[in-house]
């Protein structure tokens, strides 16, 4: 059979060496690549690099919905074109080209449909993740399910979870190739009535709010590890966390206080406190909390925000 790989980021990687064991790629599509860092160098995707060591075709639509790029996925007749995290809407024209266009998505379908399903699972505290392969639709995350794989989250935090996934999202991908091959291919439509959405992460959900519970605030440092930073500000300087625990405390202090800042960083929150494990100070690197105060200092009893 004949494939296209669609698929921008590292989550993406895995699975399209997977696809290339499987058959011939006969292209990859991935987003423009951008220019990032203090330099602004331009960077190439994680896919875009993985398909270039593979000897694969890569191109970079601006619009994959143009003209232009309808001709050239025409031009190529696929048998089936796979989707991951690629990052743009396909048009209704494309998704008719192919026998079939399906996708691999980060959660358990309807639920957590949109862009950042990893990171909204651990955010939100939900105890399960997974990955579905769904059919491509016009809709967001809508289209029928071929399959579905789930795992239990526990303490992983999104890089770690993002790798879990990807791997499984691979194997999700071989069995439904198979199933092609035999001409089992069965789809089952979504629960529209439970369907819920994975936003993308913006600015604002980078703060750490003290007033929240201790639960929620690890859930959103973890969720936001290690891509992101969850941020809190201290004398005017924003300072990201990368890990944090809950601790006990029974100190009837205001939330946001620090405890303590000796060996370790103790925050106050609503319900108890947290101790941060991981930390970085604007434009440093992340360190260990314990590494970090060697050199650093935070004063105790001082109200912190996240601004």
């Amino acid at each position: 059979m004949k494939f296209i790989f669609m698929g921008t980021p590292e989550f993406s990687v895995p699975i399209l060496e997977k696809l290339n064991s499987l058959g011939d790629i006969s292209l990859v599509i991935s987003q423009e690549d951008k220019k990032k860092g203090r330099g602004k160098k331009v960077t190439k995707t994680a896919v875009k690099v993985k398909a270039e060591e593979l000897g694969i075709e890569v191109f970079q639509p601006h619009d994959v919905n143009s003209k232009e790029s309808l001709e050239k996925i025409k031009k190529v007749s696929p048998d089936i074109i796979v989707v991951v995290a690629y990052g743009q809407v396909l048009s209704k024209e494309l998704i008719e080209i192919p026998k079939y266009i399906v996708n691999v998505h980060a959660s358990i379908l309807p639920k957590l449909r949109g862009a950042a399903p990893i990171n909204r699972a651990i955010m939100e505290g939900y105890e399960k993740s997974g990955v579905s392969l769904m059919k491509v639709e016009e809709g967001l995350d809508s289209g029928a399910v071929s399959s579905i794989k789930e795992i239990k989250i526990n303490k992983m935090n999104a890089g770690k979870l993002e790798k879990v996934l990807s791997k499984m999202g691979s194997e999700l991908l071989e069995e439904f190739i198979k199933e092609v091959e035999k001409g089992e291919v069965k789809f089952k439509e979504q629960d529209d009535s439970k369907k819920t959405y994975a936003h993308k992460i913006l600015k604002d959900d980078l703060k750490l709010d003290f007033d929240d519970t201790s639960k929620n605030i690890v859930n959103k440092v973890r969720g936001l590890s290690p891509h992101y930073g969850a941020k809190f500000s201290y004398n005017d300087k924003i300072y990201k966390v990368f890990d944090a625990e809950i601790v006990s405390c029974n100190l009837e202090k205001e939330a946001g206080k620090i405890l303590k800042a000796k060996d370790e960083l103790i925050i106050k929150t609503c319900d108890g406190a947290i101790s941060v494990k991981e930390i970085q100070a604007p434009g440093k690197r992340v360190m260990a909390i314990e590494d970090f105060l060697r050199g650093n200092k935070f004063e105790e009893n001082y109200l912190i925000g996240g601004k």
